[in-house]
């Protein structure tokens, strides 16, 4: 069922607006939930396109990361409970032991130093 609250109108080209969680203000709403299920509908709810368009790119690295096979079932329960971390949660965080390509550290001269 949708929230109401949630569901703040539409634009004057009717868009659907929403008062999305992860970016904090008012944003363009899905069109549709993207999945069927309780958190499909709190995203349609709450989170904006733009938002959620950030996800992908941040499931792929938790995919590379982790080393999952999107086949094996807690694989996609993990995914699910990082989605749900990455839209409502207030924390943010990157993959326990990742670091950024180049291992996050710039060097200067371009020779790693020892």
């Amino acid at each position: 069922m949708a929230d109401p609250a949630a569901n703040i109108g539409f634009s004057p080209d009717n868009t659907r607006m929403v008062m999305c969680r992860k970016l904090g203000r008012l944003l363009p709403g899905l069109d549709k939930a993207p999945f069927k299920g309780k958190l499909g509908e709190r995203i349609f709810n709450e989170i904006s396109r733009e938002a959620w368009e950030m996800w992908p790119s941040y499931q792929t690295l938790l995919i590379n990361h982790y080393g999952l096979s999107l086949g094996d079932p807690n694989a996609q329960d993990f995914l699910l409970q990082q989605m749900e971390h990455f839209f409502f949660s207030d924390e943010g965080q990157m993959p326990e032991g990742w670091t950024p390509p180049g291992g996050g550290q710039k060097q200067k001269g371009g020779a790693a130093r020892k």
